[in-house]
């Protein structure tokens, strides 16, 4: 579906708490200007659960307005109830996102033989390119290398993985048994690298949201085969995107993106901005950077 960067875009809000859709465009702006290659709508980082289904519409109509093709729109509709899912992927469809983004059901928490049957009905009911997203920081659940393969034989329609279980040795073992039409993104900046290096197609960044053009410039290197070139820059940035998850994401690249400039530094409950020791850290990574550039 896409190689290089895809940007895991966050959900601005205003005072009231309400989508702030002046500033989404913005940001939006922001990151085609920076020419990334796909636009991650309403998935963590965009604060999905507490997005209802009016404004995830709207939030969509908006992102898909503002590209205007220069790039891919992917749509997250990932929940913790199958049925829902479905439903979810019906909205997208609707509004011709390029795809969908599926994390694992969380609280649930099933079995690795339960995650098959779970992607093989929402497979079986859309016709839009699926990327899994295994992140079990955040869903207690770990899809095994194993369970992935399987699903991507059982579903044609799964094209891609965003990998966010922060085991390299799992990664790699899942890049020695994958199929070759399985793209695999990395899902935690840090790992951009290494995952890139295994052969990874790209990530699926938070990071990118405050620096597309760095993020961008970093892939590009990759998929030229050009490691050297690719860890320099790496070094210059991977203190940022430590900081970026000093606390629960997207609670740190609010702060960012309200430094420089692009939306109120606003979160829904339960979710609340970082702390003051917490933006000292960040200020200081927002001066070094702009000092690299």
């Amino acid at each position: 579906m896409f190689s290089g960067v895809g940007t895991a875009l966050i959900t601005p809000f205003d005072r009231d708490l309400n989508v702030d859709y002046k500033a989404l465009r913005k940001i939006c702006s922001q990151q085609i200007e920076g020419k990334v290659d796909a636009i991650i709508v309403l998935g963590t980082t965009g604060e999905a659960s507490v997005i209802n289904n009016d404004e995830r519409k709207k939030i969509t109509e908006i992102i898909i307005d503002e590209v205007n093709g220069k790039t891919k729109v992917i749509l997250g509709t990932g929940t913790n109830d199958t049925r829902k899912v479905v439903e979810l992927n019906k909205i997208a469809e609707e509004q011709k996102a390029d795809g969908v983004l599926i994390v694992n059901p969380y609280y649930n928490k099933g079995t690795q033989e339960s995650l098959v049957e779970h992607y093989k009905y929402i497979s079986e009911r859309t016709q839009l390119p699926i990327i899994l997203y295994n992140v079990p920081s955040r869903t207690g659940m770990n899809m095994l290398p194993e369970t992935i393969v399987r699903i991507a034989d059982a579903c044609k329609n799964v094209i891609g993985l965003k990998e966010a279980c922060g085991n390299i040795s799992q990664i790699a073992q899942l890049f020695s048994i994958k199929p070759d039409n399985l793209s695999i993104f990395s899902g935690n900046d840090d790992q951009t690298l290494p995952i890139m290096a295994f052969g990874g197609a790209g990530i699926i960044s938070v990071f990118s949201n405050s620096y597309p053009k760095e993020l961008k410039k970093l892939t590009d290197t990759l998929l030229a085969n050009n490691i050297i070139a690719a860890q320099k820059l790496n070094n210059k940035y991977l203190s940022m995107m430590n900081a970026l998850f000093t606390e629960t994401s997207p609670s740190p690249i609010k702060y960012v993106m309200h430094k420089l400039g692009f939306c109120e530094n606003i979160l829904r409950l339960p979710l609340a901005p970082v702390s003051k020791k917490t933006e000292a850290l960040l200020d200081k990574e927002i001066d070094n950077i702009s000092k690299l550039n």
